[in-house]
């Protein structure tokens, strides 16, 4: 296993600075005395790689704004409750997508890694086949930085940072607080910056930023599922029917429009004063709304739900038929 180990005393006095091109072999915890002399010789003794392309320009897309997807979540805490025996933590890699108005993970991968005291050792090998397989499956996904369990940042997080520093320019670190402290998981992230005297050894200051939840379609109904298990006494839930899901979407959409028609009859009786940006939204969903007769959509409907269910009629009469061949090929 590919392995870089770093001290603890080095991250007192600041990242080191990069490595030559060839991957150096894992080193020995440091003495405090020892990391700046390291930091001085190692221009000497070989140029610094290239530069990699920037995942992150500055000044920060978004205005300093981090989208998260609930997958992200659910597979950190996935690796925490699957951690090794004795881990403190888990870190992992973090992917996603960036543009000129937003910065959006979505998904990510554990890393394996071993801390103690004075030095952390991650299997940076691991981390760039999974990479590697990854582009395969989603080409457009970069590495955004990296996250990590826990509350608070620790010494060692300012040298695993220093290594995702080198695979994206500007990276994320994301820390998701799986101990519950205060009765809730906190979520935060951040970006690192450069501070010390030039020419010295520099140190790293982590500024938070802000984190806003996005999801997909495909999501928003798994996140929906997993939300009903609040209120199940053993915390668990069996999936929907079709008919079920038709029938909660259009009591939503009933809720939805009894809400707006409130909205208008208040603002037409002076109780509420009129938003012009909420009129101009409503325009906009009325107009897209195509113009249809009552009875016309009602035979639409109906000729739909008679669609649906010979589709379900069939699919279950396949199913018993699959299951009773399966039973009597076992005779």
């Amino acid at each position: 296993m590919a392995t870089t180990a770093v001290s603890a005393a080095q991250a007192v006095a600041g990242p080191p600075p990069p490595p030559p091109a060839a991957t150096p072999p894992a080193a020995p915890a440091a003495t405090p005395a020892a990391a700046p002399a390291t930091a001085q010789a190692a221009p000497a003794q070989a140029p610094s790689p290239p530069t990699p392309p920037a995942a992150l320009a500055a000044p920060f897309p978004g205005g300093r704004a981090v989208r998260l997807h609930p997958v992200v979540l659910s597979s950190i805490v996935d690796s925490f409750e699957r951690r090794n025996e004795g881990a403190a933590r888990v870190i992992g890699t973090l992917l996603g997508t960036v543009d000129k108005h937003s910065v959006e993970v979505t998904n990510c991968f554990s890393v394996p890694h071993n801390e103690s005291e004075d030095e952390v050792a991650v299997d940076m090998e691991f981390a760039k086949n999974m990479y590697e397989l990854h582009k395969k499956v989603s080409p457009s996904e970069i590495i955004l930085g990296w996250y990590a369990t826990g509350h608070d940042i620790t010494e060692h997080s300012v040298l695993i940072h220093e290594y995702y520093s080198r695979e994206a320019h500007n990276p994320i670190h994301l820390t998701v607080d799986t101990s519950l402290q205060n009765g809730r998981m906190s979520i935060k992230a951040y970006v690192s910056t450069a501070m010390g005297v030039p020419g010295k050894t520099m140190g790293v200051m982590f500024t938070p930023l802000t984190v806003k939840y996005a999801y997909y379609d495909t999501e928003r109904i798994g996140v929906d599922l997993i939300m009903k298990t609040c209120f199940s006494p053993n915390r668990v839930i069996s999936l929907s029917s079709d008919l079920q899901q038709v029938g909660t979407a259009s009591a939503r959409i009933q809720d939805t429009l009894s809400t707006v028609l409130q909205y208008a009859e208040d603002v037409l009786s002076g109780k509420v004063a009129a938003d012009n940006s909420v009129g101009r939204f409503l325009m906009d969903l009325i107009n897209q709304v195509p113009k249809i007769s009552p009875e016309d959509f009602e035979t639409m409907l109906n000729s739909n739900i008679n669609d649906l269910l010979m589709v379900t009629y069939l699919a279950n009469l396949t199913q018993s038929q699959i299951a009773l061949n399966e039973k009597i090929l076992n005779l």
